[in-house]
């Protein structure tokens, strides 16, 4: 399919190879403008246009990023840090309106997705499978009298990522000294001991449907996610993930984290953007990029939901960019 000059948005960061796949799918069929704060961001060498922005809780921040918009003509914008989905979800309808398609939630879905607590009392109440969670110790102290959930459990902050703060628990005082360091305001979790898997999922931006996932199970993880995963089909989790997606207003590339209990798979949470490892389905052939030109021609993209190969096995590794100072966008930068 032959498209018509495409531009991208992107803050990207330090997800230089992702803007490796974006450019090979996009065919030279437009460009790519990133952005970030840091004029030492990997990921700006990758790009075809690049703007340093101020830090996102500038009042400034989302003028600045309609100006890159309106300059460089962008017909799509995406980031890959959490707090910035946010501010797409809250300005969604002020994209559109300037013919810009934002790949993230509706607000409303935003919100949930970055409150975990809440998240779970709303797809408690829609039925929809997801872990026993608690947001005071009065609450949890009932839980435990009730016989709702017993020791150990799990523990994280409620708007946390990137796995920081996270941790088992084994007793009542430990909970308790976790909840009064002041580090984070957390959520108490039941333990989930059946294994876990996550999923690349691509929710269209026409029906709101997810017409792509990609799902894998770790071998191995770092801090922040898995580093080698490999692939497996279960048509009982592409089941779920489309009820999931059925009470949300999701838009475009999602990362859902999920676990097994008792046979039935239960959500963990969703970070909706590109998630880390998504480079796995990309070299597996599922490709959310082709699916996003779609998206912003107007078209819905029919189902590919399971087409990739069982045990495909990725295995990430650290890359470098090597520049000289003076090709740097600023030389403005802190060291340590």
């Amino acid at each position: 399919m032959v498209f018509k000059k495409l531009d991208f948005f992107s803050a990207l960061g330090r997800r230089a190879t992702l803007l490796k796949d974006f450019r090979k799918s996009m065919n030279g069929c437009g460009k790519i403008v990133a952005t970030d704060m840091s004029p030492v961001a990997p990921a700006l060498f990758m790009a075809d246009e690049t703007y340093l922005v101020p830090r996102i809780d500038d009042p400034s921040y989302y003028e600045h990023v309609l100006d890159i918009c309106e300059k460089s003509k962008v017909k799509a914008i995406t980031t890959l840090i959490d707090p910035e989905i946010e501010i797409l979800a809250k300005n969604r309808e002020d994209l559109l309106s300037k013919g810009i398609l934002p790949l993230c939630p509706a607000d409303w879905t935003a919100r949930l997705c970055y409150d975990k607590y809440e998240m779970f009392k709303y797809l408690h109440d829609k039925g929809v499978r997801t872990i026993l969670t608690y947001n005071s110790l009065e609450g949890f102290k009932k839980g435990l009298e009730k016989g709702e959930i017993s020791f150990p459990v799990f523990m994280k902050p409620i708007n946390g990522s990137g796995s920081v703060g996270i941790g088992k628990v084994n007793s009542w005082e430990e909970a308790e000294a976790k909840f009064k360091d002041g580090k984070f305001t957390y959520i108490i979790q039941e333990l989930m001991t059946g294994g876990d898997c996550d999923a690349d999922v691509y929710v269209d931006c026409i029906s709101h449907k997810p017409v792509a996932a990609f799902t894998k199970k770790k071998i191995e993880t770092r801090v922040g996610g898995a580093n080698k995963t490999i692939s497996f089909k279960d048509q009982k989790l592409f089941d779920f993930i489309e009820e999931v997606c059925s009470v949300l207003e999701l838009n475009g590339p999602c990362d859902m984290d999920f676990f097994m209990k008792d046979g039935e798979y239960y959500l963990n949470e969703i970070n909706p953007r590109f998630g880390g490892a998504y480079l796995h389905a990309y070299g597996a052939g599922v490709d959310f990029i082709k699916l996003i030109l779609n998206n912003i021609h107007g078209i819905e993209n029919k189902s590919i939901v399971g087409e990739y190969e069982e045990d495909i096995v990725m295995m990430m590794y650290d890359e470098v960019v090597i520049t000289k100072k003076s090709d740097l966008m600023s030389d403005d930068f802190p060291l340590i």
